[in-house]
């Protein structure tokens, strides 16, 4: 009896060769992502030998995208996003609009239209999460302050880009693609605008219910099978149901899925449950998207695939470094966002796929875009890697322009009008975060006197109205140190989670003050014995004193409960 058995040998290659060519491109360091695009460039159309069946993995595709966006909504914090909207936000927003326009300034003279020049230049202007998660995870960047910055942006980025997936369909008649070019421009708006308000207040009224208490009706009856079929189920249903019955797209309802889910208690054991599969899926993804691409656009338009290249690459991040440091954040900031920014990724592929659907972009637009993705994503890492080089070499030139501005910095000098005896024996709190701000609310409790050390310009400005002494700047730089009067501090505390900068803090605290004493937050022992070598202060892991805490807790209630 003959089968058809063609899903079954799609996804077998795809997650086999995926498997084969990411280990490949791990052991080259380079991002596994690459090996997944390459692996559908080898079992795709355009190249000789087996070929996948491109219609079904289409489909797997549109799996994939809807996990990868419940992922996304299931990891999006408005906490986090609002901690860093000062430079994340205008900075997004703003670097968005010069990399479209540079794309459109590149398709006008290829002599594309606007429509195509639009779809190129979104496509262009949004950096892979994916990407920059696990070069910042590398790095042991991803909860400092530079990297909270550099994700804060890239959430800016897929809300963004979240939005013109709403609005292009209704856009792509008067643009010159498939729709009603004859009807009202704010007639169309005005309906799918109409629709996704539906949506999103069924979501957060029904759904923000709903869906927690379903969830925890399952999680009661104990099976593990189950939970994990539940959230799947209501990710991919609430985006078919949204698709249809509020004509939104699959990405959007799996986005607003993950976000209702995130207000639950069971978040973090949804995203640990099936995190397997979304990876799975994210494979297929990868793979389908590097089957549509064809590997002849670089032999055969090498001038063109160069330009989206230096956008990507040179664009994008010139103009995102601008833009940190016009809102007068350190170098270092603006270089760390600018390597974080010289790549694109998944958001990329929806839109160009989106825009090929509905009749805006040419094959030959999809083909740059996937090409400019596998080569920057290729480069990436080398990006990374030249961060520190290049501060170095930069830093003359910066300081120099510093010293030429009209005006200093306010905020990077501590105001003359601080009281003197705020400022001898007092305690230097670096990183004003969650565990920094419960530190100084018990220093205020106990009139302890203390100087702020803060990167985040926002919570500077903030604890300057409240008339307590701050500076902004990171502490690795001798000069906010100075400026936070560490010669004459009696403790320096660094309560930011990024620990890369630490030993730095803490030779230049003890070279203008030998008497300091240092105390230090790390998150694991092995970090905090190095630390302890390094640096010679008292430093606390995370685990052990919460643990102590618990323990001191539960002796004192079993001491009350045999008095009595």
């Amino acid at each position: 009896m003959q089968h058809d058995i063609s899903l079954i040998t799609t996804i077998a290659a795809a997650l086999g060769l995926g498997l084969l060519f990411g280990m490949l491109a791990v052991r080259l360091r380079l991002p596994a992502l690459v090996g997944y695009l390459a692996a559908g460039v080898v079992i795709g159309p355009a190249t000789p030998g087996f070929v996948a069946d491109v219609h079904l993995a289409s489909q797997l595709a549109e799996i994939g995208v809807m996990l990868l966006m419940f992922g996304v909504g299931l990891h999006f914090s408005l906490d986090d996003l609002l901690e860093v909207k000062g430079i994340a936000l205008p900075g997004a927003v703003l670097q968005i609009a010069v990399a479209t326009l540079l794309g459109i300034g590149l398709t006008h003279l290829w002599g594309w239209d606007l429509g195509a020049g639009l779809v190129f230049g979104l496509a262009l202007s949004v950096a892979s999460t994916v990407v920059l998660l696990r070069a910042l995870e590398d790095r042991g960047e991803l909860d400092s302050f530079n990297g909270r910055i550099a994700v804060g942006w890239l959430v800016v980025e897929d809300l963004v880009t979240v939005l013109v997936l709403v609005l292009l369909p209704a856009l792509a008649g008067p643009l010159g693609g498939k729709g009603d070019s004859g009807g009202s421009l704010w007639l169309s708006l005005g309906k799918t605008l109409l629709q996704v308000g539906a949506f999103i207040a069924f979501m957060l009224l029904v759904g923000r219910k709903l869906f927690p208490w379903f969830l925890w009706r399952v999680a009661r009856t104990g099976s593990r099978e189950l939970f994990t079929l539940a959230v799947i189920a209501a990710a991919v249903g609430i985006a078919y149901g949204s698709s249809h019955l509020f004509g939104v797209s699959f990405a959007l309802g799996a986005f607003f899925a993950g976000m209702v889910l995130r207000e639950s208690e069971l978040s973090h054991r949804a995203a640990q449950e099936t995190l397997p599969l979304r990876d799975a899926f994210s494979v297929l993804f990868f793979v389908s998207v590097g089957m549509l691409f064809d590997p002849r656009v670089l032999v055969e338009s090498p001038l063109e695939v160069l330009g989206v290249v230096a956008i990507i690459i040179v664009g994008k991040s010139l103009a995102a470094f601008i833009l940190v440091l016009a809102l007068r954040y350190p170098l270092n900031t603006a270089i760390t966002v600018s390597a974080s920014l010289a790549q694109i990724g998944e958001f990329s592929f929806i839109l160009a796929a989106l825009g090929i659907s509905l009749g805006l972009l040419p094959a030959m637009g999809q083909n740059l875009i996937l090409a400019g993705a596998i080569i920057s994503i290729a480069v990436n890492p080398l990006m990374f890697k030249l961060v520190g080089p290049l501060q170095n070499w930069l830093r003359p030139d910066a300081e120099r322009a510093r010293r030429m501005a009209r005006s200093p910095d306010p905020l990077a000098e501590l105001p003359t009008t601080v009281a003197h005896e705020r400022l001898t024996g007092q305690v230097v709190l670096v990183g004003y975060g969650r565990v920094g701000k419960r530190i100084a609310q018990e220093l205020d409790r106990r009139g302890v006197y203390y100087v702020v050390a803060e990167q985040n310009r926002d919570i500077v400005e903030d604890l300057r109205r409240r008339d307590q002494p701050a500076v902004a700047g990171n502490a690795a730089d001798a000069a906010v140190l100075i400026q936070a009067h560490i010669a004459r501090a009696a403790m320096l505390v660094i309560a930011t989670p990024d620990t890369f900068h630490v030993r730095a803090m803490v030779d230049t605290a003890k070279a203008l003050n030998p008497a300091i004493r240092c105390v230090v937050r790390t998150h694991n022992e092995e970090e905090a014995r190095l630390l302890r070598a390094e640096t010679g202060g008292t430093v606390l892991v995370g685990e052990h004193e919460l643990a102590r805490s618990m323990a001191h807790h539960v002796l004192d209630g079993l001491a009350l409960a045999q008095a009595h």
